[in-house]
């Protein structure tokens, strides 16, 4: 008979200390002061010790250490105590999580031995800073030799861009086998996160078919901006079409005119007031344009990226100054592991689109893309396969030179949209 009582105060202890806890979710105290009356009047008793302890020291046993104590033998109650207090805790994570998505832009990268560097340096290996300067002058060779020649259009074309027939550089992919290897000639890891063997593997980087396989007859690539108030040095202020805004238009201009796609670009603006929480406001509207255009195939969040003033993300290429962009990649995962509720079914197959888009701007256009960065949050890189975050340029950068990368930018995407690059 005393162990049913026992039972029942328990139970009834055990209900109060829930009520407790969803009294403190919604801000409520009275369900508070009860669940304590319960428990004491259980706890006077029965565990006297107990009773003391947590009534003359809280801050020192808390809630879950009677929990611990007391509901022990019934594991059921237990559970459910633990799981209203962990589910309180991931929608604070997760709207946590929401906000510094919104906000990002600030990195900080870590070495695979733990070191920190400067992300904001190319990291470039001698051949490809070598192709660089052969790519620029194969291009100067070139247009002398339309001087030379009399062409009445060198002028007029020196400040055209030439899609490169050629590759200026040539990756020996048997020297890139191994993990570590691939980190350090195209990866700049946050410090927030890790990326690991099973993410990154060069068999399946290389072997993901990237190829558009519906027509130009229905939408095929998709444009937007979380951050569509990002702007350049010398944007006007209010024009749009001189904001990061603007460049998705010239981007999606190039591609549709120079390479026959049908392309969607999505202007709506989900930072006007606030960074917090734009990716969580766009997701909506992406899903929503997504359903009604099944037939897009690829997704782009075009973005500005924000360096210190001391850094121009700027580089010569065929005469003309063009702004340098960057691949960027949510993991779902801190350094700590997974991120669950921020699950990306997709992410083999976002790895793999930059890390093709990665090896073919560096093979065609050496110097143009920096390091492929990895952090920990998802930036809603899960809507689509083939998801690319972009940083083009930064804040320093003029529009100009941000318009100028469009054209190498498209290059590469039909080149790996097409399926022609990069080749093992």
């Amino acid at each position: 008979m005393l162990r049913l009582i026992i039972i029942t105060l328990v139970i009834i202890s055990a209900f109060f200390a829930l009520a407790e806890i969803s009294g403190a979710r919604s801000g409520q105290e009275e369900g508070g002061l009860l669940a304590d009356w319960i428990q004491d009047v259980m706890l006077e008793p029965y565990f006297p010790s107990a009773r003391m302890m947590r009534g003359g020291q809280a801050d020192i046993i808390t809630n879950d250490m009677y929990e611990g104590w007391i509901l022990a033998e019934y594991p059921v109650l237990l559970y459910g105590a633990g799981q209203a207090q962990e589910d309180t805790a991931e929608e604070s994570d997760y709207a946590r999580l929401m906000m510094m998505e919104g906000r990002d832009e600030e990195r900080k990268a870590i070495s695979e031995d733990g070191l920190e560097y400067d992300e904001s340096a190319m990291h470039l290996e001698q051949g490809l800073a070598d192709a660089l300067l052969a790519e620029n002058g194969t291009y100067i060779e070139t247009q002398k030799e339309q001087e030379d020649s009399g062409a009445e259009q060198a002028g007029e074309s020196e400040a055209q861009f030439q899609p490169s027939r050629q590759k200026s550089y040539s990756y020996d992919w048997s020297g890139l086998q191994s993990y570590e290897m691939l980190i350090k000639a195209f990866y700049a890891v946050d410090s927030t996160t890790r990326a690991g063997e099973d993410l990154i593997n060069l068999d399946a980087l290389l072997s993901a078919d990237m190829r558009m396989r519906g027509s130009a007859d229905e939408p095929q690539i998709l444009i937007y901006h979380t951050h569509s108030q990002e702007a350049f040095a010398d944007s006007e202020a209010g024009d749009s079409s001189t904001s990061i805004v603007g460049v998705g238009e010239r981007l999606a201009a190039i591609l549709r005119e120079e390479y026959g796609y049908n392309v969607l670009h999505h202007t709506a603006s989900y930072d006007a007031e606030s960074r917090d929480y734009a990716y969580s406001n766009a997701l909506p509207a992406i899903e929503e344009l997504l359903a009604k255009y099944p037939s897009v195939e690829v997704v782009i969040d075009l973005h500005r990226d924000a360096v210190p003033e001391d850094r121009r993300l700027v580089v010569d290429l065929q005469g003309r100054p063009t702004a340098q962009f960057m691949f960027f990649n949510g993991l779902s995962r801190t350094a700590k592991g997974e991120i669950e509720y921020l699950e990306n079914p997709y992410l083999a197959d976002n790895l793999a689109f930059s890390f093709q888009m990665q090896a073919a701007c560096n093979e065609y256009y050496p110097g143009l893309a920096r390091r492929i960065y990895l952090k920990a949050y998802r930036y809603n890189m899960h809507v689509c396969p083939r998801t690319l975050l972009i940083e083009l340029g930064a804040q320093n950068n003029t529009v100009e030179e941000a318009m100028n990368a469009c054209d190498p930018l498209a290059h590469v995407l039909d080149l790996v949209l097409s399926g022609g690059e990069p080749e093992r």
